[in-house]
């Protein structure tokens, strides 16, 4: 069994280990994709996120 989502009417998460939603939609995973060190296009996506401030090292810090 794998956790997974579909998005209720406010368009918020709902949790579940179930294959369909209640209204006969297909859940998600609601786990990241697997890492693997031959990723071609790290690169690329690291540059977009740096492009566009993304990186962690350039968000705000967090308020305790």
């Amino acid at each position: 069994m794998h956790l997974m989502y579909y998005l209720n009417d406010e368009g918020k998460r709902v949790y579940t280990l179930k294959k369909f939603a209640p209204d006969g939609k297909p859940t998600h995973s609601s786990h990241p994709a697997r890492f693997s060190p031959d990723d071609k296009y790290s690169r690329q996506r690291y540059t977009l996120k740096k492009r566009f401030g993304l990186l962690p090292s350039q968000q705000p810090a967090p308020k305790w």
